[in-house]
């Protein structure tokens, strides 16, 4: 019997070979998706002899900037994670890509980015279909489920206990939701209030430090008298 050695990254299940073939050979711009347990990527790459390209990248991180508070790997962080990639894809005069999924399956958060890219005008071959409602898009689904919980407070507060610490109600997430839109398509949003706080309790320390240093002046100058006066005791023993 023969033995066909298997490619390292087929072994790892890191690459889809023939996905990669069909990309390579139609030398089509595509887009990736990236979630991690805290944060979603999105980049548009274009394949070259030396490498892939990276064309535009979108960060999750990045929506902190037009205001967003809620989670940044749910459904509609995606989608906003997605348009943002689409808007600096237009400026950069990016039309048309094609998705790549590797060996991953089209889950619906993946599905969620690439109608964000869709919407801010990239021309990608998808079934409508398979695109996610404007709902679950806008997270209407989690505010109804966080109005069902309001009862049981101990329930609640650890479902959404990262949200409560950034001071977000998660019954507001569709409107929320908009505001960012909004300010990603170029509408301006009203900034996040209390950030001007951190630099007061520094002065103190600074007035402790001159104090210190205060302190070993005075003994240095104590000395020197002591070294003058043990001189002169010797210089006045040798004449006697």
């Amino acid at each position: 019997m023969s033995f066909t050695p298997l490619l390292r990254r087929i072994r790892e299940d890191k690459t889809n070979y023939r996905r990669r073939k069909g990309i390579l050979i139609g030398r089509h711009a595509f887009v990736t998706v990236g979630i991690s347990n805290e944060n979603a990527l999105v980049q548009i790459l274009k394949p070259r002899t030396i490498g892939d390209e990276v064309l535009v990248s979108a960060h999750s991180r990045e929506l902190i900037k037009h205001g967003w508070l809620g989670s940044r790997k749910n459904m509609p962080a995606c989608y906003l994670t997605g348009l943002l990639a689409g808007v600096k894809a237009v400026a950069k005069g990016v039309k048309q890509c094609i998705l790549y999924t590797g060996n991953r399956m089209y889950a619906p958060r993946i599905a969620a980015s690439v109608k964000g890219l869709i919407d801010a005008g990239i021309n990608i071959p998808v079934d409508e279909e398979a695109l996610p409602t404007e709902d679950r898009i806008s997270g209407k689904h989690i505010a109804d489920y966080a109005n069902l919980l309001k009862d049981n407070k101990h329930v609640y507060q650890a479902r959404f206990s990262g949200l409560i610490k950034e001071k977000f109600v998660p019954e507001s997430y569709p409107e929320h939701f908009n505001e960012v839109k909004m300010s990603i398509l170029g509408k301006p949003v009203a900034k996040r209030k209390g950030k001007k706080v951190k630099v007061a309790k520094v002065e103190p320390e600074k007035k402790l430090e001159t104090t210190k240093e205060k302190k070993p002046k005075v003994r240095k100058e104590k000395k020197v008298v002591k070294k003058k006066e043990i001189k002169e005791e010797k210089n006045g023993g040798k004449k006697s």
